[in-house]
């Protein structure tokens, strides 16, 4: 007997539970294949520092008992400087969301299959996915296959949909901590805080985190893509490790600081435009995409509404008595996607690497001018209005911008 369902999801991640979600409470026949074992979820996938704000919470119907801390403010550091904003938002314990997303799809109907790790897509006579092969040689059927892997990506791969390239992968790593000194006189007040440092001494090329988790306790951690960048400020033979533990050891914050035991989380993603994120009977969401922010790093939100949109998308399509799942029907997908998931992509890409360009004393000056504008100049900048990010350049900019479209040309 043929194992056939509407939809099959590979990953249980934000992304893919999220879909199943959705598609299950339209009472489609959802299974979703996780690599890891259930009783070990999520261990190895455990890896967002899932800060997130209360747009995302609203929107999904997520309750409160996943959240470690919630925050007021926003605050950015450079190397001597620092800018505070409110901001209401939310530090999730990200096993526990993604266990919550997991049983709340069961309960709308949704099938899960754990130990179930995804090999190969299965392909028709004309060259078309109609399932996976997953477990070693099992293999599932359905109308549409939908990949959540994230910078796995092995379905989307094997069909040419996404060319996740390495020279836009960032890596991190963080520490669960215990001891931090959360309101530090020399540093911004962090007990109710998410915390984001520009400090190529610290994270080349990249950034730094503090995001509360109570009162003397926090999410600490650092990320960077291996651009020219992180070539340019980066110290011989330093690793990522070394970098976090040269901050903690340095920083006053942590003087008696503690990393909790089994709390060390690890991850990468990449930072680049979509490629093409459907095929006939196929999608692609989340960091698979890759839908991560590209300026903070941000990827629950634009992850579990990537896969709204697959849902919205695959629904209009099975509504259908015909069942077209077509690479033409399918395409409402990128549509929505760069409407509702990610507008402006492309000029908040362009201002992500402007600004991982620009030396330490920059950062300074850029949290000055900061704090002399109102916040919509923040969020329009944050949203990619480049009348707002014009707001926060000056003539001193010009080289920077002359070594940018230098880089651009030459890229």
């Amino acid at each position: 007997m043929v194992d056939r369902y509407d939809v099959v999801i590979a990953g249980a991640g934000p992304a893919g539970a999220q879909c199943a979600r959705d598609l299950a409470a339209r009472d489609y026949d959802v299974v979703v294949l996780e690599t890891e074992p259930e009783d070990e979820f999520p261990r190895q996938s455990n890896k967002s520092t899932a800060g997130t704000f209360p747009s995302m919470m609203s929107s999904f119907g997520i309750p409160g008992d996943v959240v470690m801390q919630y925050t007021d403010d926003v605050v950015l550091e450079s190397p001597n400087e620092y800018y505070e904003s409110y901001q209401p938002g939310a530090v999730l314990e990200f096993g526990e969301f993604k266990r919550y997303l997991v049983e709340d799809g069961r309960e709308e109907g949704a099938e899960y299959r754990f130990d179930a790790r995804v090999s190969r897509p299965i392909l028709d006579d004309d060259g078309v996915i109609e399932g996976v092969e997953y477990g070693g040689g099992r293999e599932v059927y359905a109308d549409v296959v939908v990949d959540a892997t994230g910078p796995a990506a092995p379905i989307a791969s094997a069909l040419d949909v996404v060319d996740l390239r390495r020279e836009n992968q960032a890596i991190g790593i963080e520490y669960e901590m215990d001891g931090v000194e959360m309101n530090h006189p020399d540093y911004a007040d962090l007990r109710r805080a998410m915390m984001l440092r520009l400090d190529h001494d610290i994270a080349p090329g990249g950034y730094s985190w503090i995001f509360a988790t109570g009162e003397e306790s926090a999410k600490v951690g650092l990320c960077y893509i291996q651009n020219d960048s992180h070539r340019q400020y980066a110290k011989e033979g330093q690793t990522i490790d070394g970098y976090l533990e040269e901050w903690i050891d340095d920083d006053p914050r942590f003087a008696n600081a503690e990393c909790i035991d089994g709390k060390v989380h690890r991850g990468s993603a990449h930072i680049q435009m979509p490629d093409r994120m459907h095929t006939d009977s196929f999608l692609a969401i989340g960091d698979t995409v890759p839908s991560i922010d590209p300026l903070w790093g941000e990827g629950i939100h634009k992850g579990m509404k990537s896969a709204r949109a697959a849902a919205v998308t695959i629904d209009r399509c099975l509504t259908d008595a015909a069942r077209p799942t077509d690479a033409e029907s399918l395409a409402i997908y990128d549509q929505l996607w760069h409407e509702e998931v990610a507008p402006r992509m492309r000029a908040r890409l362009m201002l992500t690497e402007m600004l991982y360009l620009a030396p330490n004393e920059r950062y300074d000056r850029l949290m000055r001018d900061l704090r002399t504008t109102d916040d919509d100049v923040l969020a329009k900048v944050n949203e990619g209005n480049k009348r707002a990010m014009r707001r926060l350049i000056h003539l001193s900019d010009l080289p920077l911008l002359a070594e940018f479209a230098r880089e651009r040309l030459g890229s």
